[in-house]
């Protein structure tokens, strides 16, 4: 039977006073009082079947297929994660919220900054995000005196360190910067560091409470395990308690305290390496070529900062290795430079056999490239 418990919407369009009214719902939520959804540009409009009691939070996700899903994640979930996270960042602090409040890893700034004592800087972002704004937000938040921390995406991350020297010395100020909600180049993680900013990776999604792998080594109480295909499995009490309303998404995909995620991942070197998602391996002449890693090489080129690797149809080779390519310059740098690249370190499978450069790469999300509309941008002549 459809049955609906008090859930508290609040929407939420990037400004200090959505924001504050998305903090009060959570503090209260937090302490046992109704659950809350927060949204972009329209509540949720499917009823609350199949309620899963302990829900604090409700974070919608459509993921890469576009189909609708809704996140059920308990108080002892969020807090689990935002004391983790403590723990490896060196000790609580203050926040500053600078990604959309929506999306799980900007609702656990909150959760993290409320946990820690504090309610969160925020950063207005309704005209978008501007690095100057960032830098004087940063610089409000250091007068507190406490261990300062954010959460940015990549592209948040370039346009910062590519602003001026202000904003640079902002993200210096920063005891540590999470980046995570999509792959960051390898260039701008060394740049980053090389001046001085103490970034750290994530690794993680909705179902986990965002990210729950810093730097490839999973937070404490996080399980990780790869079946034999490499798929990743996750488990601990940073875990979702399921799925509202679909049960059979639920059983298929959390089963004795475990998360089977949709990624493939191996140990470099006692550190998770995320490959990507499953169903984006490309099979190109009988060989299967793996889209994050070629991109991960060509992002570590250099001029080249941004790259998403996609497989079309080809009536050849099943399907055929394409790329498009954000430039630092038109001519950074050559199709030979990159095929050669890719061909020394991955073989000659998963050279690109289409290489185009586009002004940006479109994304969704935080920050997530979109394969679907990147591969009908190169499927046209």
């Amino acid at each position: 039977m459809a049955f609906d418990p008090p859930v508290r919407a609040v929407a939420c369009d990037g400004s200090p006073s959505s924001a504050a009214a998305l903090t009060d719902a959570l503090a209260d939520a937090l302490r046992g009082g109704p659950a809350v959804e927060p949204y972009d540009s329209r509540p949720a409009t499917a009823p609350n079947d199949g309620w899963i009691d302990g829900t604090a939070l409700v974070i919608e996700t459509s993921g890469s297929t576009g189909e609708a899903k809704r996140v059920a994640l308990g108080s002892a979930a969020l807090r689990a994660s935002a004391d983790a996270t403590h723990r490896r960042l060196g000790g609580p602090g203050r926040w500053l919220l600078a990604l959309p409040a929506h999306h799980v890893a900007g609702s656990q700034v909150i959760v993290r900054a409320l946990l820690a004592g504090h309610r969160p800087s925020v950063l207005d972002n309704r005209s978008g995000f501007r690095p100057d704004r960032f830098a004087a937000a940063a610089t409000e938040l250091f007068a507190s005196g406490s261990r300062c921390y954010t959460s940015l995406v990549p592209t948040q991350l370039h346009r910062v360190l590519a602003a001026g020297s202000a904003e640079v010395d902002a993200l210096r100020g920063f005891d540590a910067i999470l980046v995570g909600g999509a792959a960051a180049s390898p260039t701008l993680l060394a740049q980053a560091r090389a001046a001085g900013v103490t970034v750290v990776t994530t690794y993680g999604m909705s179902e986990t409470v965002g990210g729950c792998v810093y730097n490839g080594v999973p937070l404490d109480g996080v399980q990780v395990r790869l079946d034999g295909s490499g798929r990743i499995s996750l488990a601990g009490p940073v875990l979702a308690s399921g799925y509202l309303g679909r049960p059979e998404l639920t059983a298929e995909a959390f089963a004795d305290g475990w998360f089977r995620t949709s990624d493939l991942g191996r140990w470099d070197g006692g550190r998770l390496r995320v490959l990507g998602r499953a169903d984006d391996v490309i099979t190109t002449g009988g060989e299967k070529v793996h889209p994050a890693a070629v991109e991960r090489v060509l992002m570590a080129q250099p001029g080249v900062r941004a790259a998403c690797v996609i497989g079309l149809p080809d009536p050849e080779w099943g399907q055929l290795v394409a790329a498009a390519l954000v430039l630092a310059e038109p001519d950074a740098a050559t199709p030979t430079e990159l095929d050669a690249a890719v061909r020394n370190e991955l073989g000659a499978p998963s050279v690109p056999k289409l290489l185009r450069a586009l002004p940006e790469l479109p994304l969704r999300g935080i920050g997530k490239p979109d394969r679907a509309e990147v591969a009908r941008i190169l499927s046209r002549p």
